[in-house]
């Protein structure tokens, strides 16, 4: 049994926006989505770059490297934008998300960094197989606030993660087992953020199809208001030698990935026009200038099945589209605000170690805006004194290489307390060694002083032990004692 991939699929603006920032790539070996932010700050450059970095590798690959192909490719397609900014600076800010898969034989890789997201219908079930980088998927997974709450958060959108070619970055990988049967969603939050779980399930288990299936995943997006741009790809895993159709065999790109002319795929207010952004065959990414003003919306509330009747909308009341504007402003400004602050860093304490912190260290809205970057093996304990007091009140750092340079001064300082209290610690081990063998010898041969033992005959017939030489080292005063720096552990 040989298995392969029959795919489809589809991008379309929404009802919302002028733009289309999403891109898609399907091929016989390779799915991947990436949904681009930015607004004029070109996010639909950002995601057509993820994808064409990406389509290089659908090609037979052996199952070993299908992890390390798709880690070098990111990292690829992050350096890329990191040129493209470098070398015009007017579109600084941009970025995207990026969910994609890659087969060889049985054995899928699966790399994701952001809010787009992959589902596994297998056996009746249908499954999310990645994990959203996103803020309020933290305070989820940190018990602060129900599933429930995340769907109309505020900061439902704000994103932790991305590709977006300023730091390293840190994309989730995992391998898969595939199995006859499976089918595969991949989207754009403008699908997930508007289309409750259940009703995905219930399209997938469904609609046969993956062409019929896209269609109608978009189509649920748009009753749903369509707040966003829509990008979805659905693959089934078939027998290439006996499904009753044939695997799919041309590649295709969707959405601003294919928009070769160099220009938005703009809204079109018809069926037919609004899905047609597709072409087959994977072409090099434009990179364009515009002024587009609009930034990333924010998704919207997950659909039930009542709202699944309601017709769809083209335009929405002015006072509604006031307040979207107002909140992805806020947004928007509030995204801005957490990006810059990833990009300072701090040196304080943690778990009784010297740690490097990412962020900053402040509190808002009763969210920490720092996590650990590095927890390093230096006690705070065994710290000079005088440099314990600032690390507990955190030293501040403009850049990585500035923490670090922070944490190599103490490191020095610490090396340099724990070489004295070494010193001081074998001489005084000496001096007792001494003592103890001295008041042996005394009692051994009924001495009071430390004299030689003499026979009758004046011949030395022992001789006491030798006095350790010189003095005891002396230990900065800055430096804790080795009582006070004990039993502080060991970093993990």
């Amino acid at each position: 049994m040989t298995l392969a991939l029959r795919y489809a699929v589809r991008s379309d603006v929404g009802l919302l926006r002028e733009g289309n920032e999403d891109s898609a790539y399907a091929g016989p070996r390779l799915l991947a989505v990436a949904d681009g932010m930015g607004g004029h700050a070109a996010g639909e450059v950002a995601s057509a770059v993820a994808i064409d970095v990406l389509t290089a590798l659908d090609e037979d690959l052996p199952a070993s490297e299908l992890l390390d192909a798709l880690a070098d490719a990111v990292a690829r397609a992050n350096q890329k934008l990191h040129d493209l900014v470098a070398a015009n600076p007017s579109i600084g800010g941009m970025g995207t998300t990026l969910t994609a898969m890659l087969w060889s034989g049985t054995r899928v890789a699966l790399c994701h960094i952001g809010d787009s997201r992959a589902y596994l219908l297998s056996g009746g079930e249908l499954q999310q197989i990645t994990h959203d980088h996103t803020l309020v998927q933290s305070l989820v997974d940190d018990g602060r606030i129900s599933p429930d709450e995340a769907a109309t958060h505020p900061q439902r959108s704000l994103l932790l993660r991305a590709l977006d070619g300023s730091n390293d970055v840190e994309p989730d990988l995992s391998l898969r087992e595939a199995q006859l049967g499976d089918r595969y969603l991949l989207c754009s939050d403008g699908l997930s953020g508007v289309v409750s779980e259940p009703v995905l399930h219930r399209t997938l288990a469904t609609v046969a199809e993956p062409d019929d299936a896209v269609r109608k995943l978009i189509d649920l997006a748009i009753q749903g208001g369509g707040p966003d741009n829509i990008t979805c790809i659905v693959a089934d895993v078939v027998d290439s030698a006996t499904a009753v159709r044939p695997p799919s065999e041309v590649s295709v790109l969707a959405g601003a990935a294919s928009n070769g002319n160099g220009r938005h795929a703009m809204r079109s207010e018809t069926t037919a026009g609004r899905t047609v952004l597709t072409q087959t065959a994977p072409q090099a990414a434009i990179v364009i200038a515009h002024d587009d003003p609009v930034p990333r919306a924010a998704g919207g509330p997950a659909l039930d099945d009542a709202e699944l009747e309601a017709p769809a909308r083209r335009r929405l009341p002015i006072v509604k589209s006031l307040v979207a504007l107002l909140l992805i402003l806020i947004i928007g400004a509030g995204y801005a605000g957490w990006r810059y602050t990833q990009t300072q860093y701090y040196v304080g304490a943690d778990a009784g170690h010297v740690a490097i912190f990412r962020g900053i260290n402040q509190t808002l809205a009763g969210l920490k805006l720092s996590s650990i970057y590095r927890r390093t093996e230096i006690p705070l304990a065994a710290v000079p004194v005088t440099d314990q007091g600032p690390i507990r009140a955190t030293i501040s750092a403009t850049s990585l290489a500035r923490a670090q340079s922070i944490v190599g001064n103490i490191r020095s300082d610490f090396q340099t307390c724990q070489n004295a209290n070494k010193s001081f610690q074998a001489f005084q081990q000496k001096q007792s060694d001494y003592t103890k063998a001295l008041d042996a010898y005394k009692k051994k041969h009924h001495q009071t002083t430390a004299a030689p033992v003499r026979n009758k005959a004046g011949k030395v017939v022992a001789t006491p032990p030798t006095k350790p030489a010189g003095t005891a080292p002396t230990i900065p005063s800055n430096c804790p004692t080795a009582s006070a720096a004990a039993g502080t552990g060991t970093a993990p």
